[in-house]
């Protein structure tokens, strides 16, 4: 936010009583004091009227207290900009317990919503959707997400919501049936909307396997030998009966887990990549680096600025509750060359 040109900061909300006070500046790592102080006085930040809020709170664990944070954001008559809130990810396909109560709130205070970001949210829907626009015929579309954990620097995702570390007799969160289509099913169904075809269900795939050795990472320490090591996921939109919209996800502690299962084109940590099933067949791969070539933080970077990018836009916006169908992905107008430091 502090590099973006057309956004002002104006408030940084923590959690954590320790961080109280501190510089926005020195908790981003920017390099410089940025003048803005963090607080956990919500009531106060929300009562000042920002114009945009970005919601960076984790809703993994806790999606009720999440959608009520948003919604009281959104009733205020802020822009809120999320990754938390998977089911709104494709908001018309939501339950209504998710969606009735942001467009309740939209009415009520003329807010504004949109969610997005796993994947980091542009692999699994602008992306596929302006690459199949290329070809002639399409036959089927694959999304990936291939990447080295051990370069993850979130600890408690990687082990516990992920299970790597744990014994194979683990039930990691993520993974437990029914999940991974709560959190991509609606990222599927944006697509299959986009390309004019009838989902007929949404399954879903799963295969584990261990570690031959123990490893130890630079973040997060031993893995031992035995536990899991490698997970790799489908996510399936059938039409048909074929799984012709397909969103995957092959992670692994080390390169040397699951060798035959996918592999980042050319080496490397880490990447997303889209594949067009077709006439021609049409493949992208891209690779984003952040925090030293950190191949997970550079995707997480890419996920954090199709939000923020974002906030000018919706704010321009009538009031509403936005999918990534809506709200385009621009260029970077007026930063080029910009530096945060």
């Amino acid at each position: 936010m502090a590099a973006h040109p057309a956004l002002d900061l104006a408030a940084v909300l923590v959690h954590d009583p320790a961080k109280t006070g501190r510089d926005a500046g020195e908790l981003a790592d920017t390099g410089r004091q940025l003048g803005v102080h963090a607080t956990t006085d919500v009531d106060a930040v929300l009562a000042a009227r920002p114009r945009a809020v970005v919601y960076a709170a984790s809703g993994d664990l806790r999606p009720d207290e999440a959608l009520a944070d948003v919604v009281r954001a959104v009733r205020t008559g802020a822009v809120v900009v999320t990754p938390a809130l998977y089911p709104l990810y494709d908001w018309r396909g939501a339950p209504p317990e998710f969606r009735d109560p942001v467009l309740a709130a939209v009415a009520e205070g003329g807010g504004s919503l949109f969610a997005s970001g796993v994947d980091p949210g542009w692999g699994n829907d602008v992306l596929p959707l302006l690459v199949s626009g290329l070809g002639t015929t399409v036959d089927a579309v694959r999304c990936q997400e291939i990447f080295d954990y051990s370069t993850y620097d979130q600890e408690e995702s990687v082990r516990h919501l992920v299970g790597m570390g744990h014994p194979m007799e683990y039930a990691p969160l993520m993974l437990a049936p029914g999940v991974p289509t709560m959190v991509w099913g609606g990222q599927l169904r944006l697509l299959a909307r986009a390309l004019g075809v009838q989902l007929d269900e949404i399954r879903e795939e799963l295969e584990r396997r261990p570690l031959d050795a123990t490893v130890t990472t630079r973040t997060m320490g031993e893995f031992a030998a035995g536990t899991q090591g490698a997970v790799r996921f489908e996510v399936q939109g059938l039409v048909d009966g074929e799984p012709l919209l397909v969103i995957e996800h092959v992670t692994r502690i080390h390169a040397d887990c699951a060798p035959d299962w996918p592999t980042v084109p050319g080496g490397g940590d880490g990447a997303h990549r889209v594949i067009v099933e077709g006439r021609p067949r049409i493949e992208v791969t891209v690779e984003a680096s952040d925090e030293g070539e950190n191949r997970s933080a550079g995707g997480n970077a890419t996920a954090v600025g199709r939000l923020v990018n974002a906030v000018d836009w919706l704010v321009d916006a009538e009031p509403g509750l936005y999918d990534a169908l809506d709200v385009p992905l621009r260029p970077a107008a007026g930063r080029m060359g910009r530096k945060q430091r």
